[in-house]
């Protein structure tokens, strides 16, 4: 659904009032860092902050989608918690919110056939299929639910999968373990989707699996729980703001103790990259809130706001303008080639070293998305899934 609003209006937010623009800047930049680092010009030749971790540990770039996963619980509390508050409305906001998760999830299923369609090999787990499903079963827990169950529950979803992928031996690979190929959560993907449907990077297992998906809706929940705290307007005060930000550090703090004997690792989604993840969530969410809502700071934001209001479509965009390039023939040196590959073979790294081609590659996509990203928000455009 496209919608127009009225300026200084925002149909986006359920409640009445402005939209609440440090999340919206929170989530634009962490969309744009996605896109950032998902497109580089050679993934040979990439910066190691732009890199994911090998397997355990926590890069930068593992920061985002986590972020992203956590930033969707926070928006939950603001797009329905008037609507959550009359239980005769539930049976619609449910469907809406069914209706909107399915979309998310066939989205992701199109944008893995955009580059080849062959649905004998069709990748299922992804990004937008980890969000739609997240964002649904986290808007089913948050509308029927209290903040005490809340809570709880994510403490069950983090506890329950630490003593599954610790203690559930894996059938035909013995006891249970933590490697790529032979852990729980990949043989239940292969089991369900088969080989044939996993990431095709890695063949035997998905980073966005089957199982990894419960402590993911767990990442969702703190948000949800951080939401409600900022919906209710407790942060006003620098007391406050050290409040809420040290409970984010509690959560880091917890996740290095935890990561001691069950490692921070993205992959794996483990219970600690969670907390640790959770916990930097905040204490950005937060500080963003202060400077940007509370004190009005706002100079330096709109191009991360505009990503923002519309960041499910700078993802599908992001999908979609690279491979619509590859149809624009280019010859160059007697060789038929497109018009991306020539840009960036022979203008970035022909006269920049490996690194900064791939990286200037990178930025140039970034700032492709973002032309008609700024056009629909100066123009009050929200495509809605």
């Amino acid at each position: 659904m496209i919608t127009q609003e009225p300026a200084g209006e925002s149909k986006a937010v359920i409640t009445k009032g402005p939209r609440l623009l440090s999340l919206d800047f929170f989530r634009g930049f962490t969309m744009a860092s996605m896109i950032l680092v998902n497109n580089p010009g050679s993934w040979a030749h990439i910066y190691a902050p732009l890199e994911h971790s090998e397997w355990n540990g926590c890069t930068p770039t593992d920061l985002v989608f986590p972020f992203f996963l956590f930033i969707v619980g926070v928006s939950i509390v603001y797009a329905m918690e008037s609507k959550k508050a009359d239980a005769s409305l539930h049976g619609k906001l449910l469907l809406s919110v069914l209706r909107r998760a399915v979309t998310i999830i066939l989205l992701g299923m199109c944008l893995s056939l955009v580059w080849k369609f062959d649905l004998a090999h069709l990748r299922i787990p992804g990004v937008l299929f980890r969000i739609g499903v997240v964002f649904g079963i986290s808007a089913l827990i948050y509308i029927k639910t209290s903040v005490r169950t809340q809570l709880y529950t994510a403490i069950v979803l983090l506890v329950g999968y630490y003593l599954l992928m610790n203690f559930v031996p894996v059938p035909g690979f013995g006891p249970a373990n933590l490697e790529p190929a032979t852990n729980l959560g990949a043989w239940l993907d292969r089991l369900v989707f088969t080989e044939n449907h996993l990431w095709k990077s890695s063949k035997t297992w998905d980073p966005e699996g089957l199982l990894g998906t419960l402590p993911a809706i767990g990442t969702s929940l703190i948000g949800i729980l951080t939401g409600t705290w900022l919906k209710k307007g407790k942060l006003k005060t620098v007391k406050d703001l050290g409040v809420i930000a040290g409970a984010g550090l509690a959560l880091v703090v917890l996740a290095l103790i935890w990561d001691t004997f069950f490692p921070i690792n993205k992959s794996l989604w483990t219970s600690s990259f969670v907390l640790f993840t959770a916990g930097l969530g905040i204490i950005i969410l937060s500080l963003s809130y202060w400077i940007i809502d509370i004190k009005k700071y706002q100079l330096l934001i709109w191009p991360f706001v505009a990503f923002g209001r519309n960041a499910i479509t700078a993802f599908v965009l992001s999908g979609v303008l690279p491979r619509l390039s590859s149809f624009i023939p280019v010859t160059a040196e007697g060789k038929q080639t497109n018009i991306w590959a020539y840009v960036n073979e022979y203008i970035f790294f022909a006269n920049l070293s490996p690194n900064n081609a791939s990286l200037i590659s990178a930025f140039t996509v970034v700032l492709l998305i973002f032309i008609p990203i700024w056009w629909m928000y100066k123009k009050n455009v929200i495509v809605k899934v």
